[in-house]
């Protein structure tokens, strides 16, 4: 592989380590770090005129690989093309080492594109990924620190506390009203019989 597809190779494993990183469910407290460390070489503008400069590079070698890959193809087109020929015709060239040959160009020019293109495929993923993990990050900041949603907050854990309050209250009252029931009927069913043996002595009296 030449020097150029191993740098390329390098920046695809450190696209992969840093979407991993971005990936993982980290609290606020470490990610907030991790950002600022991410996020501190593209503050310098030469940093982001060579990231640029790398990945315009690196397009025109998935282009270059493409191009190489349709030309192989042809090539190897015209060679099926050529074992179909007559036994005479074929004595001018080789055609197991040709084809092995073709064969490992259009491998090597493959392995060229997927590299490049997973490359700046990989590059626009983490971008979005870093942008997005970087908004959920800010959203989470401001409704933390906003007085509204403190207030809020506050209110709703008081109405609660008052609503437990009440629930509480009813409960006492409900207890209440049964213990007040019970002691009228008691008192009902003592009237009664009361009035009952006042009734029974009145005609007791009456009769004698």
């Amino acid at each position: 592989m030449a020097l150029y597809y191993n740098l390329v190779f390098g920046l695809l494993v450190i696209e992969m380590v840093l979407f991993a990183i971005l990936s993982l469910p980290l609290p606020s407290k470490i990610r907030k770090p991790i950002l600022t460390a991410i996020s501190k070489p593209f503050e310098k503008t030469e940093f982001n005129i060579a990231i640029k400069c790398i990945l315009v590079f690196i397009f025109i070698l998935f282009i270059d690989s493409v191009n190489r890959v349709n030309s192989v193809n042809e090539e190897l087109t015209g060679f099926s093309t050529k074992e179909n020929l007559n036994p005479v015709q074929q004595t001018s060239f080789n055609p197991t080492a040709d084809r092995s040959e073709i064969q490992a160009r259009r491998f090597y020019a493959q392995r060229n594109m997927y590299l490049t293109g997973f490359t700046l495929f990989l590059t626009l993923i983490v971008t979005r990924t870093y942008r997005l993990v970087a908004e959920l990050l800010n959203l989470k900041e401001t409704y933390r620190s906003d007085p509204d949603h403190v207030s809020a907050n506050d209110e709703i854990a008081q109405l609660k506390t008052k609503l437990k309050q009440r629930d509480e209250d009813l409960e006492i009252l409900k207890n209440q009203a049964k213990s007040l029931a019970k002691e009228y009927d008691e008192l009902s069913d003592k009237v009664n019989k009361s009035e009952k043996l006042t009734t029974i002595e009145t005609e007791t009296k009456k009769s004698t």
